[in-house]
């Protein structure tokens, strides 16, 4: 059998809206609340892998990293830029507004309001 990656964890103050504001800028699919009394907030990133945030008083910032097609990109930069959400290419400064990224042709870092650092690369 293939192992794949079936949900991660990510630890957040404020579940429920740590799961609007990643579903909202990557353009994802949230899911109902999940979890014995519904204590976890899922979004849906593809067929075989969930995101499920859960609450935490004192969230430790994650780095998570995506591969998306150009036109992904472009969608997710427009919506950060609409947002006012900073980003950069440059995870020690993810508010440069640069799309540069060293290991493909754009890409881009951004902070949630939980200090999470997520990265999203493009070949084009």
């Amino acid at each position: 059998m293939t192992i794949t990656l079936n949900h991660v964890l990510i630890p957040a103050r404020d579940q429920h809206a740590a799961a609007d504001f990643l579903a909202s800028v990557l353009d994802l699919h949230r899911l109902p609340p999940d979890g014995q009394g519904g204590h976890l907030a899922p979004v849906r990133v593809n067929d075989s892998l969930t995101l499920e945030f859960v609450a935490d008083e004192r969230p430790a910032g994650q780095h998570l990293a995506f591969d998306v097609d150009p036109e992904t990109f472009d969608g997710i930069l427009a919506r950060l830029t609409a947002a006012g959400v900073p980003f950069g290419d440059d995870p020690s400064d993810p508010a440069n507004g640069s799309t540069g990224h060293p290991l493909c042709a754009r890409g881009l870092y951004f902070v949630d309001p939980d200090g999470h650092l997520w990265e999203v690369m493009s070949p084009a």
